[in-house]
Formats: C-alpha cells, structure tokens, sequence
C-alpha cells in the first residue's frame, strides 16, 4: 500500500545513513522540519492578521477596489491547497485508524493538519486583507510573497528527494509524490502572482485623479448594468454574478444605487407592453378581459420560467429519493455482504452525485420561481397602475383609493407569491408514486398501507386547510376595514387634532383592531394543529406500516425500515404542502377575479371630444347640441347637462358663473372629457391646461411641481413666479422652490397651494385653460392680483375658459355663461346679460348685499386695524425667520436602519409576551421532541436484525409498542409547542400594535406634516402583517432547525466521533459565509420595505390627480415614473433573493462534502468496528445535513430581514409625544365650571 511507503522510508534512511549530509535527503526529516516552520508561519500570519483587523477597526479608512493580481486565482489556490491538505489527513487517519500509528505516521498528519490550517488562515488572510484595501495596491504584502517563494521552494526540493528516494528503492510511488506535485505545481502560480505586478497601476491612479478636478456636484451616479444577464455560464450556475454585490455590502451598508439594474426580460418596462398587447389580444368580443385571459396573458410572460422550474423541481424530486434507494444496500455493506470490488466507494459516489445533482437543481429551482413572481407581480401593479389613470369618475365612485391600493398591495403580491406552489400539485403525485414504489421494493403489501395512511392523513388536512381558509379571509377583511379606517384617519389628522379628537378615533381603530385580533387568534391555533399533523404525519404513517409488516409477517430489516423512514421523512413535506397549495390556489384566483373585475371598470370615453390640431380653424371650443351625464347609463330625465351648444374662438376669454350645483365645474370636465357623452359634439382644438378647484400637489420639490414634467427655462419660469405672486413666498422658504412639498402639500397654506397650481399651469403654454373658480382659495387682494396679471396679461393671447363667483372678474370676459340645474340660460357679454335675465341679476344682486354688509362692518373694525397689522407683521416676522432659520427639508428620506439589527430588538421582542416567560418551555418541548423521535428511530435501528439470518433483539410486538410510546410522546410535545408558539405570537403582536399605534395618535402634529402617511400606513399593514404571521414562527423554526442540527450531529459523531474533526472546520466555513453574506441581505431587505412606500404613495397621488394628470396629457410620462419605481422595488427583492440562493448553493456543497467524507470514513474502516444498523442510522440523518443546515442558515437569515419589521415598529412606538392630555396638578375640581359664562376680551377676527 502507497500509506505503507512512509514507514519503509524511515526504515531505509534509519540503517543506510552514512554522511552527516544524509538526512537532507531523508522525506520524514523535510517534512518534520516545514511542518516547524508552517506552525511558525502559521502564528506569525494569525499576529498579523488580528494587527491588521485592530488597525482597521480603528480608524476609518476610504475602501476602494484592489488592484492585485489575479486575485480571485491566488484565493482559490489557496482554498485549493487547505482542502487538498485536509484530504490528505483524513486519508491518513482513515488508514490509520485501520492499521495503527507510528512516529513517521504522526509526522505525516500534522504536516497535514499545518497545511489545512495554514492555507485556510491564508485565505482568510487575503480577504481581509482586499476586503479592507485603502490604496490601489498592484503587490501583494511582503509577507505572503516570502512565504510563496519559500513554499515553492521547499516544495521543489522535495519533490527531487522524492524522486531520488523512488529510484534508490524501486518502490511504489509515495504519497508524498502527490502531495509534493501539487504544493510545487500551485507554488509556482502563488510565485508568478508574488513576483508580478499589475502592469494597469498606472491607469488606476490616473482615474483616481480626475474626481478630484470636478465638483461634487458634477458627479453623476452612473447604473450598475445588470450583472445577471452578462454572466457567463458557469457564474449562473454558482450565483457567482451576485458575489461583486455581496462583497460590497460587506465593506459598506448596500444603498438603492449600489444594486445593479434588472435584466431586460424582469424589467417592468420592458414586460408590461407584452403584457398589455397580449391581454388585448385575449379580449372577449365585448373587450372585456376574463379572469382566464388574466391568467393566460400572465403566463405568456413567465412560460419560459414555468417549463424550466418544472424540470428542474422535478429533478430535485427525483434525487431526493437516491438516499433512501441506496441506505438498504448500504447497511448491508457495512454488514459485510458485499456485491462486487469497491461496492463502497461507488455508493458513496452515487450518494455524493446526487445530492450535489440535488443541491444544483433545488436552487436553480427556487431561484426560477422567485424570479417568475416577481416579474408576474410588477406586470400586474403595472396594469392596475395604468387601468388608474384611465378609469371613470362613475367607476371610481364604487371603489375608494384605498381599495384600489389593495388590489396593488395585496392582490398583486398574492399573485407573485404562488410561483412557489404552481408546480405542487403534479410533483406531489410524483413524490407519492416513487415514494411508494420504494416502500414496495422494501416492505411489499405494506405499501399499500403507507397510501391508506397517506391519504387518511391529507384528508385530515383538508377540513383544516378550509377552515385556515374562512379564518384568513376573515383576517383580510378585518385587516382591509382596519386599513381604510386607518387611511382616512391619516389623511384626515390635522382635523382631528385640533378637535382634540385623535384619541375617540384611536378608539374606534382599537375596535376594529380586536376584531382583526379575534380571527387572527383563531387562525394562529388552527396553524398549531396544521403544524401538529406536518411532524406527525410521518410518524402516523410509520406507525401504519409497519404495525402492517408486524400483521401480515412481513420481516423488517433494519436497512429496509432506515429506508422507509427517510422515505416517510421525504413524503412529509408534500403531504403538509398539498392542502396549503390548495388553499393558496384559490386565494389566488380570488385575487385574480378581483384584478379582473378591476380592469373590466368603465373607462373615460376617449371618443367623448374631438381632438383638432392646432391651427386647424378659428375655433378652439364647439360643443353643440351637447347631453352629458355622470352616469353613462343615466335617463334622460338624469342628465347632468342639457342642450349644451357653445363656440370659444381662440384667444376669447370665457366667464361661467352660476349657484352651488348649477354645473359649472361639470361643464369643465366635459371639454375635459371627464363626463360621459350622452349625444351632441365636442370639439377642442390645441392642448389644454387645467386648473381644478381642489388644489392637487405631488410630493415633491416645488420646482418640480411647477415644471410638471418640462425642460426649465429659466426667463419663462421666472415670469410665471411673478405672476403667480410667489416669489416673496419662496423666499421665506430656507430652500425656496426646491423646498421639499410634505404629502397633499401638507406644508403649504391653501392659498400657496392654489398658486402653485396656476403656476404649473401657466408654464405648460398651452392652447386652452380651463380654471375652475381658482380665486377663491386667495383672499380678495390677491385674486384681484392673479386676474389681472394671470389671465389679462399672462394669458392675454391664450384661450381662457374660467369659473367664478366673484362679480368684478366678468366685464374683463368676451363671453358670459350663465348656468342653471344644467342648462346654459344666458350667454352674452356682461352689458349685455345684465338688465337681460332674472338669473344673472340674482347673482350681482347677491354679490353686492355681500360687499355692502362687509363695508358696514369695515367702521366697527377700523380702530384695530392699525394693532392688527403691528401684530401680524410680528407674526409674519416670526414664521419667516422660524422657516428661514430651519435648514432642513420638512419631509426627509424615510429613515431606516443601518448595520446588524442588534440583539436588543430580538430580546425586547421575545420578552414582550409574558416577560418571556413561555420561551423556555417552547424550547424545552422542542428538545424533548428531538430526544424521542432520535430515540423512536434508533429503536426501530437497533431492534430490527440487519438481515433475515440475523436474529432480531426484541420481538416485534415489543418493537411496535415501545415504536408508538415514542411516537405519541413526539405527537404530544409538537401540540404542546405549537400551541405555547402560537399564544405569544398573538399576545406579542397584540401589545406591539397597541403601543405603535397609541405613539402615533399622541405624536405632534409636526410628525404628520413631515411623514407622508405611505410611511406610516406601511408599518401598519406589511410589517404589522409579519408580526403577526410571520416572524414568531421564523423565530420558532431558527431555534427547532439548530436543535435538529445538533441532534443529526450528535447522531453522526455517536456512529463516528472522528466526524468531529470535518464537522469544526465546515461549521466555521458557513458562519463565515453566513456572517459574509448577511449585511448585503440585511440592507437588501431594508432597501424593499423602503421602496415599497413610494410605489404606494406614487399610486394614491396619482388616484387622486388623475383628472389634471389627463388634462395635461400627462398620462406617459406618470406611467414611465410608475415604472421605474416598480423596478427600483423588484431590484432589490430580486437580488435578495439571488444572494439567499448564493449562500444556500455554497452551504449545500459544504454538507455534502461532509456528508461525503462520512460515507467514506464509514466504507474505510474495519468491519465490525461499528454496528451497522447504527452507522445507516447516522447515514440517514446525514442525508438531510444539506438541507437542515442550509435551513439553519435560512431561518437565520430570514429572521434577520423579517425582525426588520419589528425594529420598524419599535422606532414608530418611541415618537416623541406630545404633552400630555391631562396634567393632574393642573386639572380643575369636579364643579368646574360653576357658572355658565363665557368671557371674551379683546377677540379680533381678520379674514
């Protein structure tokens, strides 16, 4: 044997040394001697690196990319030869173990051992080392070149006494040939790479220089392109596209522009015109879009994704089942019978293929079907997005805002989330039918008792999983009624803290919160009991079997029940999946029938008007013989307008006045083309401008409302600022027109907001202008002022079509009309209609009664009116220094955290419920659990004889008896945990929303004018929604998946406690990757809850504007920004779920790996060192290492973006407050008041 070689060469130097020169010629001493100075290395590298991370912690260091030398070669080599040298040991100490030790043996093994950790520290070294590079270095550290040459060096050298050794003995080649060809091979790369340097240095610090030769206000921030559709092949298929992001969130927390753009095919942009022509494409003959025409144009742009996740799942099906094929054949060859040469090795090998064939295909998988959701959901948002700004004013009448928000924010996100089940249903049959076909090949007839136990089991489901449905649509229409009320309440605040109101109102959300909290409570508890048949399902059917076996005689071996139970172990996911898939189903066609029966929503009529270019004639407004009505099935008794028959010349200037309902502003909207068109015609030449009467403002800076989607230019916007009377305004403002405008222009005055308005308008330059009574928002002085320079010079040459109460704005008018309950009664010049109608008349009769009272009241007021102004002036001195004094927008960038969410949040989230007095009995269920399922399967193990010949050790009545005791202690324990789990879930998120929601009402008004109430409604809904649902349970599964971990390493070590040693190392490596991989996820699941609340409040503007967005035929441009966002919101949540399958696919290598190197420690030693029912036990449990510890980590990871949620709410629950209502030194006594007199002195009123 080649391992025997190193003893015979201690042996021949031992008795032919002659010269004292010898025993440079002698392996065992070389290798006595690098293993020396590897150790010395190996603290000096481990000094220097602890140095380096001090120094780095230390100071603040600007991090840039390195310029080393084929640097991701160099830490591959390096990774290379650790996992090379860890080889090695095990061989060594697999042989060993067979065959006894010695000194030259023990010398062997710690150069091995030396070089593992040696070239590990390198790497870990090198990383650092980039990680935390401060300059464009081309060299790499003189340390690690010294050490290259040297190993190169001391390599070669043995390589040639290797050889010299070889030709004096005759001998079989060594192991130390290999090891010395591979160390001198890569040591020559590592001396290439330390004698180079990177020739692109100079290049590099000519790029450093040019930043500096321009402002920081020049700088663009340039997109990252997508670096999912450039990736080669190979990096598709490791994820390796998502390492550049991933490093870079590991030297600085990721922000929206560090996450590169989407690739064409996920890109709304480029999928929702696809979409849009395919559902025109399905229409109906009424061009109604159909729920299966949703469905089906869906499909169209995601099929690609659906045949492959269908290949690929079923592959990762297929694989799952090798294990348990091949343990019988296993334990019967550690039992001794072996079939043919190297049996063994080719087992471990099919095991090792197939999980690795697994590993690839799962992750491909999940990673498929994420990317399928999200570009589903996108489209879809996109679709209602669209759908928003074309529907009716009669349609939005039967559906509020915040019901059309839901159909994006939950219906939509429904949508998407099915990917993940699409394929379940033809995968369970599949599961089933193998799983059967392998229980037959095991345990004959008592397959057939699997499937009646099997499908007894899934009908027990069913009847849970319809009422987990009721109980979650009850959940959703509470949380939907919560969620209008809440929305309404925020718009609303101002109000109802000047009221003193907010606390009633709190009151009234409480109300319907315990409602909410009423279904929630019983959905929670119906989950314990889903959760309860998921664990015990496979026990159940256990159980079943083989008591079966045991009836009909059946013998059960213990490699055939190991296989059986790893195969129940496999069938329980889909057995718990099937109804929930199910549930999920039909959730998601009422998701879809809801979208659908959105988009089938009247639309304006786009044929209502006549669009004429311009200069086509004089007329630049006819409508004639014109009928409309609100409601376009409306009677003709109904109709809002009647016999309409008016012709606006261009440059005219139009005057409408009437009563409160006379249909002055419906007159607007139907040249607007906002009304349904009953009969007549409507003609508009040129492009319109619209003024309405509610001012609308977008968040935003004030130049950008103005601008409106135009180019600036600078003499023209100036000119509109000075007729618009707001340039004294902008510069009380610190930041004049590029202040910050809060939600609804929650920081502005009405009268600001209404100037704001006619601004944008008058910018536009438009043909046509359309004001609907925009003076009265503006005292008297004012108005006067924006008549005379707005519409009498501004717009002397434009089209002026204005509404008006005010009786001193109409003789400027070339046309009066005069409207009555929807007819047009007179028409004329202001001479001319004055002395010719009682109407008209009426109208200037009231207008003058109203100036005449002002006017003798004028008299009463005039003595104040010199302290009045004195005390306003003050007041207006004040306000601007207070504005001009703050430096800071009013609504900022929402705020989120940066960096590791600390332990604090965990721990004051554990101990919210009950002081966290539960969790340990939640944990202490779990363990015992653990304990009795290992405990039931090693029994089943040990009492079963590994063949027919063998005797068995117990009876089998005694093993079915003592299998279902431990059965029912396991089914008993998951009760328990479950229902504990589910009563602090409740109670947490109970008292979270209360103080959430109790900081909010008693905050200053000043937090509402600055927080757009998207921020606020989005902790409300999503991540009160994963308090609720979601994060006690990913707390749960973190703390059961380590204990199950433990348990299958425990089982492992107890079959081969050298497995210890392999099991370090790894453990290390996944932290690392873990610890590596976590702040890009942690930063990516913060960017998507931040980016979420723009898409909705962009949507909510939007609703509410839709009639001055159409007005300015702005429709495109509002689409194209709807778009953006919706991918700035998939980009993230894409690359998160990228970066979770990076990590998963390189933690699933590393089990297998594991999981390899047991095997052939099994396959390696003596028989009869171990007993083989145990050692397949422990192959067993090996074969879900991969997919615990992965779901170790997942848990982990997932947990640390979902307690983002909680950390969300706990900064909303600590808002400063306001003082508080009662102050009890000050309240007065019970008989307060004692007389019913009310004092006032010295009140003066000023409109």
């Amino acid at each position: 044997m080649e391992l025997q070689n190193v003893s015979r060469f201690g042996m021949f130097y031992n008795s032919s040394m002659n010269t004292p020169t010898d025993f440079l010629l002698n392996p065992i001493f070389l290798h006595r001697c690098f293993a020396s100075i590897q150790f010395l290395f190996l603290l000096f590298i481990s000094i220097s690196c602890v140095w380096k991370r001090f120094k780095i912690d230390q100071t603040v260091v600007a991090k840039q990319s390195s310029g080393y030398l084929f640097l991701k070669q160099t830490l591959f080599c390096s990774l290379l030869l650790s996992l090379f040298n860890l080889v090695l040991c095990f061989l060594n100490n697999f042989y060993w173990y067979r065959n006894g030790w010695s000194d030259e043996k023990i010398v062997t093994l710690l150069h091995a051992v030396l070089g593992t950790l040696i070239w590990s520290f390198v790497s870990v070294y090198l990383h650092t080392l980039v990680s935390n590079s401060s300059t464009q270095s081309s060299k790499y550290p003189l340390v690690l070149r010294v050490w290259w040459v040297f190993f190169f060096t001391v390599s070669c050298y043995s390589l040639v006494v290797d050889y010299i050794n070889y030709k004096r003995t005759h001998n079989p080649p060594s192991m130390f040939i290999l090891s010395d060809s591979v160390s001198s091979l890569l040591g020559l790369f590592l001396c290439f790479v330390g004698l180079s340097h990177n020739r692109e240095e100079e290049g590099q610090n000519h790029n450093l220089e040019e930043p500096l030769l321009n402002s920081s206000s020049d700088r663009v921030r340039v997109e990252i392109p997508s670096t999912y559709e450039n990736a080669s092949f190979f990096s598709l298929l490791t994820f390796s596209w998502m390492s550049a992001i991933i490093a870079k969130g590991n030297k600085k927390p990721l922000d929206l522009e560090d996450v590169p753009q989407l690739a064409d095919i996920d890109s709304v942009k480029q999928v929702f015109p696809i979409l849009l022509q395919k559902i025109e494409s399905l229409n109906d003959e009424n061009h109604q879009i159909t729920t299966f025409g949703l469905t089906k144009a869906l499909f169209y742009i995601v099929w690609k994704e659906v045949v492959i996740t269908g290949f690929l799942g079923l592959a990762s099906s297929l694989t799952s089942f090798v294990g348990p094929y091949l343990i019988d054949e296993f334990v019967q060859y550690l039992n001794g019978h072996k079939a043919y040469k190297n049996q063994g090795f080719v087992l471990v090998a099919a095991f090792f293929v197939s999980k690795m064939v697994g590993c690839f295909t799962q992750r491909h998988w999940y990673f498929k079907l994420q990317q399928a959701g999200i570009r589903a959901r996108s489209a879809i948002v996109a679709m209602i997005y669209q759908k928003g700004l074309t529907i009716s004013g009669q349609s939005k009448q039967g559906n509020s805002s915040g019901e059309i928000i839901n159909f994006m924010a939950v219906d939509a996100e429904r949508v998407g989330d099915y990917a993940w089940y699409m394929h379940d249903f033809w995968l369970v049959l599949i599961q089933v039918g193998v799983a059967l076909a392998l229980l037959y090949k095991n345990l004959g007839l008592a397959a057939i008792a699997s499937l009646v136990a099997t499908i007894v089991v899934l009908l027990a489901n069913l009847p849970l999983g319809n009422i987990q449905e009721k109980l979650q649509d009850d959940l959703m229409k509470s949380k939907d009624k919560r969620m209008k009320a809440t929305s309404e309440i925020l718009r609303n605040m101002r109000i109802l803290k000047l009221q003193g109101w907010e606390m009633k109102f709190l009151s009234k959300i409480i109300k319907l919160r315990d409602e909410e909290e009423n279904a929630l409570k019983k959905y929670m508890y119906t989950l314990s009991l889903t959760s309860f048949i998921f664990w015990g399902a496979p026990i159940v059917v256990a159980v079943v079997t083989f008591a079966t076996c045991l009836f009909f005689g059946i013998p059960l071996e213990s490699g055939k029940v190991l296989s059986a139970l790893a195969t129940f172990k496999i069938l329980q996911e889909p057995i718990y999946n099937l109804p929930d898939s199910i549930s999920v189903f039909f959730q998601t066609k009422v998701s879809l029938d809801r979208i659908a029966t959105y988009l089938r929503l009247t639309d304006i009529d786009s044929n209502a008007i006549d669009k004429v270019p311009p200069g086509s004639s004089d007329v630049a407004v006819e409508i004639i013989n014109g009928n409309f009505a609100w409601d376009a099935n409306a009677s003709s008794s109904n109709l809002t307008l009647k016999d309409i028959n008016i012709r606006v010349n261009h440059g005219m200037r139009v005057a409408v006045c009437g009563t409160v309902g006379s249909g002055k502003s419906s007159l607007l909207s139907c040249i607007l083309g906002e009304v349904s068109k009953i009969s007549g015609s409507v003609k508009v030449e040129g492009t319109k401008a619209y003024v309405a009467q509610s001012p609308w403002i977008q968040s935003g800076k004030i130049e950008d409302n103005i601008l409106f989607g135009r180019e600036m230019d600078r003499e023209k916007y100036d000119k509109v600022l000075e007729a618009c009377s707001l340039k004294k305004d902008l510069e009380i403002l610190s930041f004049g027109d590029q202040t910050v405008i809060g939600e609804r222009g929650i920081n502005l005055s009405g009268g600001q907001k209404q100037r704001i308005q006619i601004a944008r308008a008058l910018y536009q330059d438009a043909d046509i202008y359309l004001f609907d009574d925009p003076f009265s928002a503006v005292d008297a002085h004012t108005g006067s002022h924006l008549f005379k320079e707005c519409m009498l010079q501004f717009l002397e040459s434009k089209t002026v079509i204005y509404i008006t109460h005010q009786i001193e704005f109409l003789p400027a008018a070339d046309l009066i009309l005069v409207l009555k309950d929807g007819r047009i009664t007179q028409a004329g010049k202001y001479n001319d209609i004055l002395n010719s109608g009682s109407e008209f008349m009426d109208l200037v009769g009231a207008h003058k009664d109203a100036l005449s009272a002002i006017d003798s009241m004028e008299a009463n007021v005039q003595q104040g009116t010199t302290i009045s102004k004195k005390i306003t002036n003050e007041t207006q001195n004040s306000k601007t220094d207070d504005i001009s004094g703050s430096k800071a927008q009013l609504v900022q960038e929402e705020e989120r955290e940066k960096g590791k969410v600390g332990f604090s949040v965990y721990w004051k989230y554990i101990t919210t419920a009950y002081g966290g007095a539960l969790a340990p009995f939640i944990v202490l269920a779990q363990i015992v659990f653990q304990i009795l399922q290992i405990g039931s399967n090693y029994w089943m193990a040990w009492g079963s004889p590994v063949s027919e010949s063998d005797p068995a050790p117990v009876n089998g009545s005694t093993l079915i008896m003592v299998y279902v005791i431990l059965a029912v202690g396991c089914a008993l324990c998951i009760l328990a945990r479950g229902l504990l789990l589910a009563t602090v879930a409740y109670k947490a998120a109970t008292i979270l929303f209360h103080k959430m929601h109790l900081s909010i009402f008693r905050s200053p008004m000043s937090f509402f004018d600055s927080t757009p109430s998207g921020r606020i409604l989005n902790r409300a809904s999503t991540d009160q929604s994963a308090v609720d649902m979601q994060i006690p349970y990913q707390v749960g599964s973190f703390v059961f998946a380590i204990i199950q971990l433990l348990g299958i390493i425990a089982v492992m070590s107890q079959a081969a406690w050298q497995v210890i040693v392999i099991f370090i190392p790894v453990g290390v490596m996944c932290i690392w990757l873990q610890q590596y991989y976590l702040p890009s996820a942690r930063e990516m699941a913060r960017l998507v809850g931040v980016c979420k609340g723009p898409v909705i409040q962009n949507f909510a503007e939007t609703i509410s504007g839709s009639t001055t967005i159409r007005s300015f035929d702005q429709q495109g441009r509002f689409q194209d920004t709807n778009l953006k966002l919706n991918d700035d919101f998939a980009r993230p949540k894409f690359h998160a779920a990228a970066a979770m399958e990076w990590l998963g696919i390189r933690l699933d290598m590393l089990s297998t790996l594991t999981f390899a190197v047991f095997l052939i420690f099994l396959v390696s030693i003596p028989e009869g060192t171990i007993d083989p029912s145990i050692a397949g036990l422990a192959a067993t449990y090996g074969l879900t290492l991969n997919t615990l510890n992965g779901w170790v980590v997942w848990t982990l990871t997932n947990l640390e973006n979902k307690i983002i949620s909680v950390e969300r709410i706990f900064q909303y629950s600590s808002i400063p407050s306001e003082p508080p209502l009662v102050i009890e030194s000050n309240r007065p006594d019970d008989q307060w008041p004692s007389q019913g007199e009310v004092d006032i002195r010295h009140l003066q009123v000023f409109n």
